[in-house]
């Protein structure tokens, strides 16, 4: 092997670490308020709104500030935009660690989400910049790492984390933190440098509004609002509705067979995502079995089937969800990735809120709890025509 070969495989293998590394860092912070929220409230005092608004500021922020992550590689590039967002979310991390109050709370929260949001835009663009010739693996690395940032709170805070640090909930969010400076200065120092842009480049500004007036940017919107719906609802539902069918007990199983099930999709397409880059099947597929899932959640519960159900609708809502996310870069100019993720990130979780409020509804108005599930399933159908659409566009074959 030449020098030039060795060198390139370094640098691959340094971006496939980095981006795993940046991928833990989109969940790392937010997950790890859940193992101590009953500390939170009590020490604060949290109302039950509280606590919802508490768990809702993240996905809005999503919503809200995906564009800033956008500008931010439109006018300082990819390194520094990722380093940027990484740092404010350790920053806005630690400070929850320090609040006096609710209001110091929300605001540390809402610092710490606006950073999550600015990284999301910025992930699909590292990966065209970073892995221009394997996106498709590029993509089902980091979303391997942020499935797996999803899990390493809820693991470990409890049994090594808090006894570690005087059952502080505070320290935990500060410890929380740390990983995601390290990976910063991981990322400032040790990410691929791009070959030089050309002086036209860079006397021009790039733009970083996304363009609404271009269909991709709403189908694909409408793709990431029924995945994230489905995934969203399906978490804030699933508890309430297995209280009103008098099986509490299998809240935790149902919550963690949902998140865990997500990663046998993400090893699987470490393996094949390249092979299904902008295939129609795997996301109808994908759909098919979200209805499946969706309606044995609603009719038949059990502790093994809706361990079962709720772990299917993981590994097919995750499928979606990691191939769906190779597509801006797949499609999209490379200056423009940023803009139409961030586009695509604004509609897709600005919908997931209102999915969800839909879901509260109809249960309120009809009193069947089981038509909460109804809108989740309506989203599953709606992937079926989204992805049609895409197909009929040549945007997927």
């Amino acid at each position: 092997m030449t020098d030039p070969d060795r060198a390139g495989r370094r640098r691959m293998w340094t971006a496939i670490a980095l981006l795993w590394l940046a991928g833990n860092a989109l969940r790392l912070t937010i997950l790890a308020v859940p193992p101590v929220i009953a500390m939170i409230r009590k020490e604060l005092a949290l109302s039950a709104t509280g606590v919802g608004l508490l768990s809702g500021i993240p996905p809005a922020l999503f919503a809200i500030a995906a564009m800033l992550g956008s500008l931010l590689v439109a006018r300082l590039g990819v390194r520094a935009a990722l380093v940027g967002g990484l740092a404010v979310v350790a920053v806005g991390s630690a400070l929850r660690g320090s609040a006096s109050g609710t209001a110091s709370l929300f605001a540390a929260t809402v610092v710490m989400s606006a950073g999550v949001a600015i990284m999301q835009p910025v992930m699909p663009t590292t990966v065209r910049q970073w892995l221009p010739d394997r996106i498709g693996l590029g993509t089902a690395v980091y979303t391997n790492g942020l499935l797996v940032g999803e899990i390493f709170p809820v693991l470990l805070t409890i049994p090594l984390v808090l006894p570690s640090l005087d059952a502080s909930w505070r320290a935990s969010l500060v410890f929380w933190s740390l990983p995601v400076a390290c990976i910063a200065v991981a990322v400032f120092v040790f990410a691929p440098r791009p070959r030089e842009r050309r002086a036209e480049e860079v006397a021009t500004p790039r733009r970083w509004l996304p363009d609404w007036h271009r269909g991709l940017v709403w189908r694909l919107g409408g793709l990431f609002l029924c995945v994230n719906a489905m995934y969203f609802a399906a978490n804030a539902f699933i508890p309430i509705y297995l209280t009103s069918q008098g099986r509490p007990e299998l809240i935790g199983a149902a919550l963690l067979a949902l998140n865990l099930g997500q990663l046998p999709a993400s090893f699987l397409l470490l393996g094949i995502a390249g092979t299904l880059e902008r295939r129609a099947w795997p996301y109808l597929a994908s759909a098919a079995l979200s209805i499946s899932a969706i309606a044995g959640l609603a009719w038949i519960v059990g502790p093994i089937a809706t361990v079962a159900w709720a772990a299917l609708l993981g590994f097919s809502d995750g499928t979606a969800l990691i191939l769906g996310l190779t597509l801006p870069p797949l499609l999209c100019r490379p200056e423009d990735v940023a803009r139409t993720s961030a586009g695509v990130f604004t509609i897709s979780y600005g919908g997931a809120v209102v999915i969800a409020v839909a879901s509260g509804a109809a249960w309120d108005m009809s009193g069947v709890p089981a038509l909460a599930f109804v809108p989740q399933a309506a989203c599953a159908i709606g992937l079926f025509a989204i992805v049609l659409g895409l197909r009929t566009h040549g945007e997927l074959r």
